[in-house]
């Protein structure tokens, strides 16, 4: 079969239809009513009172405290002249978006997520009579007035909808909360999912409500079952009723005027070991279009054949419109983590440039067969660093540690971006965490010119049985937590559990520092450079407490093995791993630039302009700047006044978007996640960000904060009257 792309072969496109979640106006690009500013996902604003002569002048117009507890990263939603954000314990606020002023509050009480983690959805009636708010909440999406703030009950079950139905799975054993809200299309609410990414897993479904009934419409299966296109390039017939994820989890786009809805499908799981998935695995690692009225498949292309790097397509497919080889294109931009930009006509799916299937390193781990080719895009060039040997080791950190990282990357299994993971430390360059992630890209729809934020995440993979039970149910806890601790702490904490000073923190003595409830939270929320573990059970939580309390009373760890043992489970073998962020004592353990933004013309796909983002403070007090930012999130916006705001470390940047040249700069009180909101208001143009993450911790520390838990605001800027 034809892996990378299928077409159907006729597509008949719809009349024009209005603007998906628009608030009365003709210009989509006038108002910031969608999550990622618009339905082609451009973050873009067609506002020009603030442009490059007077952008120095910003001032704070007004701040809205949202509390230490309110979500990182979210991006505030703003029609007429109200805007929502989140606040504390995830509470949903209205306020006034020339003011601050609080107009209403709807608390969310009860188990689950806060409101809204990275943004929410909203949607109006033909005459703007009926205007909703969707939010997610836990395994629930409601529907708010978006007047009042008020449930509407006649939407679903008293107001919500259960985000896990549609998906043919126990409800009891999966979860589908999304970490992004989804798209609203006509008189639809379409949500992808977060359903972890461990074994067991659910399927990343995507699901589309009527927006006034809350009526399941329609679903698209990621995983597709027999009969349905992609079913054969899973080789178990029956693995589609266990594989997981496939899912978004960033964002997505759609074609108003075609109902082309396109959606950047991430990585089956178990993430990094895949014998139990044998074969390429659609829909994962795909775009995806479908009919955004059906759910029908029209198209695809799948960037990573069989996934062992979880190498999603996180950021939201951008929608432009290009001159190429002649004539007027209607074009669609996913940006991957793998550093490479996959460019494709809209309708057709066909790559703008060549994409050429390149022989990659076969699996040394059994029963593993990683796909023997990755389809590289031979144009436009990489955005990312796509390598990290010896000769790239960070030359700001002490000599005696970079000798040591000189023996440890050598000692690595390092064959390029798609070296398999293996018992061996294996070298992840730009990482999984590395390359473009949710919200990371945005486009000038006018000039044609394509914006993506990088990180270059260097991040160490090592493989280690997973057997349930291991080491047995009857053994002790410090026993069976060390286990744990192996496969999901060691990288980065150590086998002596000394960790990394100063950015990874020793785990000697931690429960003496920690109570068990502060402590459970950090592994289940994340700390600083630590990411979040959803995926460990409370047992095996416990046990790593245990261990940690007592590790005395551990046994040293059995020697590597690269075979499976028999006779010990029933099942397939599984291999899980810990992945760990290559950080050193200054930054990351490879030399800087950390982040980077570059600008390419799709006109030609050439760069226009590349240049560092942020900066670490204690190497700008030395006079080592143009770093880039460590543990940037977020993206940039962009406006027709020539400017690309961008939120770095702390600080709130303003660029020329032709140059690259910064251009105004402003210290915020925290690090900042998120996407700037562009708006106006009574004829004054605003600039809005939410400034500092709902907690503190290393990474915080790193990117000029602090490391106690800081409060989050939201900040509009404007010229002074």
């Amino acid at each position: 079969m034809r892996i990378a792309l299928q077409i159907l072969p006729w597509l008949i496109l719809s009349g024009a239809t209005m603007l998906a979640g628009c608030s009365g106006s003709t210009d989509p690009y006038a108002n910031w009513s969608m999550y990622e500013g618009d339905a082609g996902a451009a973050h873009y604003s067609s506002l020009t009172q603030i442009d490059r002569t007077n952008v120095k002048d910003l001032e704070i117009a007004w701040t809205y405290p949202a509390g230490s507890t309110s979500p990182a990263g979210f991006s505030p939603l703003v029609v007429d002249r109200t805007m929502y954000v989140v606040a504390d314990s995830g509470a949903l606020v209205a306020l006034d978006a020339g003011t601050g002023e609080q107009l209403w509050v709807h608390g969310f009480p009860g188990a689950g997520r806060g409101a809204g983690g990275r943004g929410l959805l909203y949607w109006e009636s033909d005459d703007r009579s009926d205007r909703r708010l969707f939010v997610p909440r836990g395994q629930n999406l409601f529907a708010i007035d978006a007047s009042t703030g008020e449930v509407i009950s006649s939407f679903g079950a008293d107001g919500a909808v259960d985000v896990r139905e549609g998906i043919q799975r126990d409800p009891e054993k999966i979860r589908a909360a999304p970490s992004s809200p989804g798209i609203v299309f006509e008189n639809l609410v379409i949500l992808g999912s977060g359903p972890g990414e461990g074994y067991g897993s659910g399927p990343g479904d995507i699901r589309a409500w009527d927006t006034r009934t809350g009526e399941l419409a329609w679903v698209f299966h990621t995983i597709p079952h027999p009969g349905e296109y992609g079913y054969d390039s899973w080789e178990d017939p029956e693995v589609w009723k266990t594989a997981g994820g496939a899912n978004v989890w960033g964002g997505m786009s759609v074609d108003v005027e075609r109902s082309i809805l396109y959606l950047p499908l991430g990585s089956a799981t178990y993430d990094f070991y895949g014998a139990d998935r044998l074969g390429a695995n659609l829909f994962a690692n795909s775009l995806v279009a479908v009919d955004a009225r059906t759910g029908e498949r029209i198209w695809h292309y799948q960037t990573v054949h069989h996934d062992l790097w979880d190498l999603d397509l996180a950021a939201a497919p951008v929608l432009m419109t290009v001159q190429h080889e002649g004539e007027e294109l209607d074009i669609v931009v996913a940006a991957g983590k793998t550093g490479y930009l996959y460019v494709f006509d809209r309708v057709t799916g066909e790559p703008l440039w060549p994409i050429e299937e390149v022989p990659v390193p076969a699996s040394d781990m059994p029963g593993e067969e990683a796909w023997p080719t990755q389809p590289i895009p031979t144009w436009p060039e990489p955005f990312s660093v796509l390598s990290f040997t010896v000769d790239d080791i960070n030359p700001y950190i002490p000599q005696k540690e970079q000798d040591s990282l000189r023996q440890y990357v050598a000692s690595m299994n390092n064959k390029g971006v798609f070296t398999p993971p293996s018992t061996t430390p294996t070298m992840q360059m730009p990482g999984n965490g590395g390359g473009a992630n949710w919200g990371t890209t945005a486009a000038d729809p006018v000039n044609a010119i394509f914006y993506v934020l990088n990180r270059n995440f260097p991040t160490v993979l090592t493989l280690e049985r997973d057997i349930p039970g291991v080491p047995g149910a009857d053994a002790f806890p410090p026993e069976r937590g060390a286990f744990v601790y192996r496969q999901n702490c060691q990288l980065c904490h150590m086998e002596n559990r000394e960790g990394q000073p100063p950015l990874i923190p020793s785990m000697v003595g931690v429960m003496d520092r920690l109570k068990p409830t502060e402590f459970i939270q950090q592994v289940r929320q994340g700390k600083g450079t630590m990411p979040a573990f959803p995926d460990l059970s409370d047992q095996e939580i416990s046990h790593l407490i245990s261990y940690l309390s007592f590790p005395e009373f551990a046994p040293p760890p059995p020697p590597p093995t690269t075979t499976p043992a028999t006779g010990v489970e029933e099942g397939p073998v599984r291999y899980k791993t810990g992945y760990g962020y290559f950080l050193a004592s200054i930054g990351y353990a490879i030399k800087p630039p950390w982040a980077t933004i570059t600008a390419y013309d799709m006109h030609t796909g050439a760069k226009q302009w590349e240049r560092p983002v942020g900066e670490v403070d204690s190497l700008a007090a030395r006079g080592i700047t143009d770093t880039g930012s460590v543990g940037l999130r977020g993206g940039p916006s962009v406006t027709a006044g020539g400017l690309l705001f961008l939120a770095t470390d702390r600080k709130f940047r303003a660029y020329d978007k032709d140059t690259g040249e910064e251009v105004w700069t402003y210290e915020l009180p925290g690090p900042v996640q998120g996407i700037p909101a562009i708006y106006e208001v009574d004829g004054k143009q605003y600039v809005a960000i939410g400034a500092g993450p709902g907690g503190g911790g290393l990474l915080a520390a790193l990117m000029g904060g602090s490391q106690v838990p800081l409060p989050r605001n939201y900040v509009a800027f404007a010229l002074p009257e």
